[in-house]
C-alpha cells in the first residue's frame, strides 16, 4: 500500500514542497503497476500522458490525457496503469492553505452550498486549455533555484483552486471545499465502519475525523462507550472469525488480513475472544 503524499521518495517521484508540505508531484509510472493508494490529504491528479484505472468500491473511473481527478482526503483506491506512458501531476492540498483560499475568496462560497462532502471518493473533471497553460507553468519550478519558490507555489495553489473551481460547473468542488474549510467532523461510526478492517493508525483515524487524537479518543468513547483500540481489536477479530468460516484462507492469510504481523499474537487473541483457536474452527 501506498500512502501519499508521506510515501513520495525522490526515487520514484519528482516533487516540490511549500515549506514542509508537498504541494506537487511529477512521476512517469513503471509499466505495469497495480497498488491501493491510501490519499492522507486530499489529491487533485491531473493525467498528462497515456491512461489509468482508478478503483474504489463504489467507483471505477478510466482517466486519459486532459483528465483531471479530485480525490478526497481518507479515500482508498486501486491504481491500475492500463498504458505504459502513462504520466501524470498530483496536488496535495494542504488544509491550512485551503482554509486560507476559502478566507481569501468568501465571495466564491456565498451561494447556498451546503458544504457537504462528495458521497463517493472520485470528483472527474476535463481540463481546459487555461487550466493546460496552467499546468505547463508549473514544471520551471522543479529546477528553479529561486530563494522565492515558496512564494510562488504559494500563489500557484491559489491559482490551480481558482482554475479547478471554474472548470467545475456543477459546484460540487466548491461545495467540499466549504465543508473543509467549516471543519465539519466526520461520523465516527460511519468512519469506523469504513476503515476498521484498514490498516490505519489511530492518529491516522482522527485526522481523518477532522478531529485532534484526545477528541478523537473522547469522542469515541462517548459514542461506543469503549477505547478506539479495543473496539477496532474486537471488529477485526469478528471478521478474522467469518473469513475462517466463509473461506479456505488458512490462519496466516487471515491474520495478515487484518493487519495482525505475528500469527502467534493473533491465535492468541482469537481465542481469549472465542475460548478455541482458529485453527478449531477451521
Amino acid at each position: 500500500m501506498l500512502r501519499v503524499p508521506s510515501d513520495i521518495s525522490t526515487q520514484e517521484f519528482e516533487s516540490l514542497k511549500i515549506q514542509d508540505m508537498t504541494f506537487v508531484a511529477y512521476r512517469n509510472e513503471v509499466y505495469p503497476s497495480r497498488y491501493e493508494v491510501f490519499f492522507e490529504e486530499h489529491a487533485v491528479i491531473v493525467v498528462l500522458e497515456g491512461e489509468k484505472k482508478f478503483s474504489s468500491p463504489t467507483q471505477e473511473v478510466r482517466v486519459k490525457k486532459g483528465d483531471i481527478l479530485f480525490i478526497q482526503r481518507g479515500f482508498y483506491l486501486m491504481s491500475e496503469s492500463i498504458h505504459e506512458a502513462y504520466k501524470s501531476l498530483v496536488f496535495f492540498f494542504d488544509e491550512k492553505l485551503l482554509k486560507e483560499f476559502v478566507g481569501l475568496h468568501n465571495e466564491l462560497f456565498e451561494s447556498e452550498s451546503t458544504g457537504q462532502p462528495l458521497q463517493s471518493p472520485i470528483l472527474l473533471l476535463h481540463s481546459s486549455d487555461t487550466f493546460s497553460q496552467f499546468v505547463q507553468s508549473v514544471f520551471p519550478y522543479f529546477h528553479s533555484q529561486t530563494s522565492l519558490k515558496t512564494h510562488f507555489l504559494r500563489l500557484k495553489f491559489q491559482e490551480l483552486l481558482l482554475h479547478l473551481l471554474e472548470i467545475d460547473t456543477s459546484g460540487k468542488l466548491q461545495s467540499i471545499l466549504l465543508s473543509i474549510h467549516k471543519g465539519q467532523k466526520a461520523d465516527l461510526r460511519f468512519l469506523m465502519n469504513s476503515y476498521s478492517l484498514k490498516p490505519l493508525t489511530l492518529n491516522e483515524l482522527a485526522r481523518l475525523s477532522g478531529r485532534s487524537l484526545s477528541a478523537f479518543k473522547r469522542d469515541f468513547q462517548q459514542e461506543f462507550n469503549t477505547s478506539p483500540a479495543l473496539w477496532i481489536k474486537q471488529k477485526r477479530l469478528e471478521h478474522a472469525d467469518f473469513l475462517l468460516r466463509t473461506t479456505s484462507l488458512n490462519v496466516s492469510e487471515i491474520s495478515a488480513s487484518i493487519g495482525y504481523e505475528s500469527v502467534s499474537h493473533f491465535i492468541k487473541s482469537y481465542k481469549e475472544k472465542y475460548s478455541f483457536t482458529p485453527k478449531s474452527n477451521h
